[in-house]
């Protein structure tokens, strides 16, 4: 069974009492709500995932939002997410429900995914090969990765690069990819097929918005992905396209910066940076529009990866 399966309202009713059990790549995360916005979101982002079986599925995390008591449930509603007891945020105001759970999961995974390199980058795959983005945040490492999901790439993840330590493979997670700002309307307007969730303003952020995950992305979340091509991406208004190769010694120096746990894992962590690059082919990528970087990644993917 799948979530969109479920009516609002056992949907609704089950994240208040049992939550639901959804996968997240390798992982399998209980889900425990009862506020009726996050129901709702869940719904339309997560609609082509699976329901586990908690009888036969371990669980890996039991994560919460919830109002942090009935006084914020009426004066500045507030939302509180919890990880298995603890709280790694602060609360925030419950209109920012959705986001808060999207941002806990990320921080859920990338704390504990310590049998992978964890790159804070978005990694798409065509044929069995991946292609990772890497790039500081504003820079459009999203909103591309949205478009060439939108074009047919399959979607892996938007956030988080999952290196597998044993083999260098690219495990998927394939959860909603995060907008903000500007780009979440140049998504909307990518087609009709496009289903995005209701904007959070004001958020840390300014304004978010998440995209859902195309239902092959996530019916393909068991097959992980060998790393073909890394492109360093930079979106400017205005700019010119300019897209030039990058040596390894430079593309080690700049992948590093995007490692989450590189120094957790010392060595293991050094090698599979190290392994990860002597497997791809490393580009920066300056541009404006999709009509100019797309057809480039095409290009160079066609002659490189």
């Amino acid at each position: 069974m799948r979530i969109a399966q479920l009516s609002s309202t056992d949907l609704h009713a089950r994240l208040t009492r049992d939550g639901v059990l959804i996968p997240c790549g390798t992982f399998s995360v209980n889900i425990r709500s009862d506020l009726p916005a996050l129901a709702t979101g869940i719904g339309q982002l997560y609609a082509d995932f699976p329901l586990l079986d908690r009888s036969d599925t371990y669980v890996d995390f039991e994560v919460e939002v919830r109002a942090p008591g009935w006084i914020r449930r009426r004066l500045r509603p507030q939302a509180v997410l919890r990880c298995d007891g603890r709280v790694p945020f602060k609360p925030l105001p419950m209109a920012q429900a959705m986001p808060l759970l999207e941002w806990g999961l990320n921080w859920v995974i990338s704390s504990h995914a310590h049998d992978c390199l964890v790159l804070h980058a978005a990694v798409v795959e065509r044929d069995g090969r991946a292609l990772v983005l890497a790039a500081d945040p504003g820079s459009g490492k999203s909103t591309l990765c949205a478009a060439l999901v939108h074009r047919g790439w399959r979607l892996l993840s938007d956030e988080l690069a999952l290196v597998s330590l044993v083999d260098g493979l690219i495990r998927p997670i394939a959860r909603p990819i995060s907008l903000k700002n500007a780009s979440i309307d140049i998504v909307r307007a990518l087609g009709p097929d496009v289903v995005i969730s209701e904007v959070c303003h004001d958020t840390a952020k300014g304004s978010v918005a998440h995209m859902r995950p195309p239902a092959a992305s996530v019916m393909a979340m068991d097959r992980p992905a060998k790393p073909a091509m890394l492109v360093f991406p930079k979106f400017g208004a205005g700019a010119r396209l300019h897209s030039q190769a990058e040596g390894p010694a430079h593309a080690l120096i700049e992948l590093t910066r995007h490692a989450f746990n590189a120094s957790v894992l010392a060595g293991d962590g050094f090698d599979a940076l190290c392994g990860l690059i002597e497997g791809v082919r490393s580009f920066r990528i300056g541009y404006a529009s999709f009509d100019q970087v797309i057809p480039e990644i095409d290009r160079l993917w066609l002659e490189h990866a």
